[in-house]
């Protein structure tokens, strides 16, 4: 009589685990992916350039009839000045620090809001769920650019650089949280979670302990897809005056230029410089958001 032997991975217990183990441990050493590398050496030279070179400018570079208008690029002015006597390039630095820092403040509360109300009307469900679901769906359903036109032209003028965050934030934040509420809805039920009732664990604790390490991985592709997104949204209501225009911004930069004709008078790197700069922006926001994506997929594959 012939006994057979048991592959391991006919094995429902103990051996089908030691493969992924394995593979567990050695994709935690892996090196970054090629689009991750590359989104944060684009995002690095813009974050350091951005709030390092201002501690070296000279003047104020919103302040206007500073400088000769319209001069060339020369040693001392490396894009030339615009048609307000502002030094182009000083400009271009300020408003690349403010919409970065624009885009890190919303993010932070977009991701702060949306995961709180996500991951706890996942969990707890019930009455809370449904209520916390219809505000949610409500923001969805509302038309995001329409509304943010109508709050720019109200308080056109009046308005602060910290309000037009403060308007995107609240619009901001709902797909988010509906996501985020979905995987909390899905891991509420897996055995652990359970266990942990069980042994007595408040609510805060599994949220806390056994969900959000399950949901980090998404907050932190969402976080940097809300900065492209708070920065796009702040330069399209500039572009079209609705923003503070004032305050050196990416969109503002550019609505200055056009207001002023930059294409038509030969100002041609008034226009270009800070359009490339956001191209090359997004860019690195675009890669690095698809190389976490990419790298926490690759985990979640082997887990």
């Amino acid at each position: 009589m012939k006994i057979m032997k048991l592959r391991p991975q006919m094995s429902g217990t103990g051996t089908p685990e030691e493969a992924p183990v394995a593979k567990r441990v050695k994709s935690k050493g892996s090196p970054l992916n090629f689009r991750l590398k590359l989104g944060i050496v684009i995002l690095a030279i813009f974050v350091l350039g951005s709030f390092i070179l201002p501690f070296f400018c000279p003047k104020d570079p919103a302040e206007q009839a500073s400088y000769l208008k319209n001069l060339p690029v020369t040693d001392k002015h490396w894009l030339g000045t615009n048609s307000l006597g502002q030094d182009t390039f000083w400009f271009l630095v300020f408003a690349i620090r403010n919409s970065l820092q624009l885009g890190i403040l919303v993010a932070l509360f977009v991701t702060v809001i949306q995961t709180l109300l996500g991951l706890s009307a996942g969990f707890i469900g019930g009455w809370y769920e449904r209520i916390v679901m219809v505000i949610i769906d409500s923001f969805i359903t509302i038309p995001l650019l329409p509304i943010l036109i109508i709050l720019g032209a109200l308080v056109r003028g009046n308005t602060t650089f910290l309000t037009v965050g403060a308007i995107i934030v609240v619009f901001g934040w709902a797909w988010g949280a509906r996501t985020i509420r979905s995987m909390a809805l899905s891991l509420r039920e897996r055995e652990f979670v359970n266990m942990a009732r069980f042994s007595g664990a408040s609510t805060f604790d599994v949220l806390l302990r056994e969900i959000f390490p399950y949901v980090s991985s998404y907050m932190v592709v969402g976080f940097i897809n809300t900065i492209l997104f708070a920065i796009n949204t702040e330069a399209t209501l500039a572009v079209i005056g609705l923003s503070k225009v004032e305050t050196p911004t990416l969109g503002s930069i550019i609505f200055w230029a056009l207001n002023y004709n930059a294409l038509f008078t030969g100002q041609l790197l008034w226009l270009i410089a800070p359009i490339v700069s956001s191209v090359l922006l997004f860019l690195g926001l675009f890669l690095a958001s698809t190389g976490f994506n990419e790298r926490f997929a690759t985990r979640r594959g082997v887990a």
